[in-house]
């Protein structure tokens, strides 16, 4: 009975890591993903050749989500907010090594600096980044990714793309998405088991979502379009991200 019970545990958290990337954008900036108004969105910079049938896996993807996850994460709200907001500390400061090479990579040594004094800060004095004393001390935040750093040398999005249980994205972010996983360091000193590793992303993902789940139902039951809204709040975080 143990056995199956964390069977079914995984598997939960395998749908939560795959549905909820659907919302949140993986390890990238995405706090500020829901702030954004309808009336704000530009005109789209960005070719959408695959438009059908992207429609269709993003109304497929909203209704595992709805049917399936909603409840889970809701459920999962349980848990006080300072204990998630300390879980999110917590996988937030592991991928801060990706963002410090990022920023090197894009020349910017001063923000490489400061991620790699936040990731040493939160690590010691944080306890494993549970806490974010590096905030108090003065070293904000600035995330990079790989797909930044594509666009910071000028590569374009080339078009975009709704991934099946997993994204919005272009070409560019979606090879981004493989550079970052390279590029964690985490990744090559961590060797777990499948299962283990699906928990482990599992609760990432339904625990970042456990913030934002009201705002991603608000905004796609009161957009006009839900698609292009999802699209161009997309865009603009990335372009956002790109040029800070």
């Amino acid at each position: 009975m143990t056995l199956l019970i964390q069977r079914y545990t995984k598997l939960l958290a395998l749908f939560g890591l795959l549905v909820s990337s659907s919302l949140v954008y993986s390890q990238e900036a995405d706090d500020d993903f829901f702030a954004f108004e309808e009336e704000e969105f530009f005109e789209d910079e960005i070719a959408d050749p695959f438009e059908p049938i992207n429609r269709i896996v993003f109304a497929v993807n909203d209704r595992l989500f709805r049917i399936f996850l909603s409840p889970v994460v809701r459920t999962y709200r349980i848990v006080p907010e300072p204990v998630r907001v300390s879980i999110s500390n917590f996988y937030t400061n592991l991928t801060s090594p990706v963002s410090a090479i990022n920023a090197l990579l894009q020349l910017d040594l001063l923000n490489a600096a400061t991620e790699t004094s936040r990731f040493g800060i939160n690590s010691t004095i944080g306890i494993l980044g549970i806490f974010d004393p590096a905030t108090g001390l003065g070293f904000e935040e600035d995330r990079e990714d790989f797909g930044q750093t594509l666009g910071h040398y000028g590569v374009g999005h080339g078009f975009y793309v709704v991934l099946p249980l997993l994204s919005f994205s272009s070409l560019r972010d979606t090879t981004g998405r493989l550079g970052n996983s390279y590029l964690n360091p985490i990744n090559h000193i961590w060797d777990p088991e499948l299962d283990d590793w699906i928990a482990y992303q599992g609760l990432d993902g339904i625990n970042d979502l456990s913030f934002t789940v009201d705002d991603y139902v608000s905004l796609y039951d009161s957009a006009l379009d839900p698609y292009i809204f999802f699209r161009s709040a997309y865009l603009q975080i990335r372009k956002a991200a790109v040029n800070q």
